[in-house]
């Protein structure tokens, strides 16, 4: 027997695929931590001057009117746009505006997009374990078994997210708060310490945002959230703290209560009814 196929053989997963805790410092300060951050496209300044901190743990929800920055600010922290000035850290030793953007995903930073974003051929099951944060060149994907662990850690994702009933049936046939769910559960695969969510309520049922509420609050603590989100009731039932973005910085921050009574936070978005925005 040849050592590659002896290699091949082994039925675990070997030492060096297995996903390692994000090496993220925040024993002296936030987990994220944006200052003075500016970016111009053709003349416009779609971020002026933002700043931002996020603690370890936090669940934060951003709200703002559209072009008020949410996309691009999100854009400049998992590396896909570059700030024209400022600084992003990612704890106190990681300068996010020196990585690209395989690097800040592999520091532990996750993104998940308005639209789910999952492989509708393949089961529930499949999907977790496609999602899992391993090297995906080609030799450790063909010798690289299944184990005890890595199904656990499946089974475990699959429970978080509320899809165990559902784990070999097909992804495409799921429904669509379903499908976001999937999608929240291939992050929590790559074990992030920072989850970046955007609307992640829109087209659900009142039942799958009353799950999602529930998920996202549970998250918190284990990860730190990063929820962008229009429906200010949704932002209610699960927010402790809000930041408004208008025209690229900061315009309010604080309770739901608290920036749903700012003058400025009223006629700039919610327009006298917060149910409305």
């Amino acid at each position: 027997m040849s050592f590659l196929h002896g290699l091949a053989d082994r039925d675990r997963v070997f030492d060096f695929l297995v996903p390692q805790a994000s090496p993220v410092d925040v024993r002296h300060g936030p987990i994220l931590y944006l200052e003075d951050v500016s970016v111009s496209f053709d003349g416009f300044k779609a971020i002026n001057d933002l700043n931002l901190t996020i603690d370890d743990g936090e669940l934060r929800c951003i709200i703002g009117p559209n072009g008020a920055g949410k996309t691009t600010m999100m854009d400049i922290i998992t590396g896909k746009t570059r700030p024209d000035t400022g600084s992003v850290w990612f704890g106190s030793r990681h300068n996010l505006l020196t990585k690209n953007e395989p690097e800040i995903a592999r520091l532990g930073i996750g993104r998940k997009f308005q639209k789910p974003t999952v492989f509708e051929a393949l089961s529930v099951f499949e999907n977790l374990e496609l999602a899992m944060a391993t090297d995906k060149s080609l030799w450790p994907t063909l010798v690289a078994r299944r184990n005890a662990d890595l199904r656990n850690r499946i089974e475990e994702v699959m429970e978080t997210v509320g899809l165990s009933a559902l784990s070999r049936r097909q992804a495409g046939i799921l429904s669509h708060g379903q499908k976001q769910w999937l999608e929240i559960g291939m992050l929590l695969m790559q074990r992030p310490r920072l989850l970046l969510v955007d609307e992640p309520v829109a087209g659900m049922t009142e039942q799958e945002m009353e799950r999602t509420a529930e998920l996202l609050k549970g998250l918190a603590g284990k990860h730190s959230v990063v929820v962008v989100e229009h429906d200010m009731g949704f932002v209610r039932s699960i927010a402790r703290t809000v930041t408004v973005l208008h025209q690229g910085s900061v315009l309010a921050e604080g309770s739901m209560d608290k920036v749903a009574s700012d003058p400025r936070v009223v006629e700039v978005y919610l327009g006298g009814d917060e149910e409305a925005a």
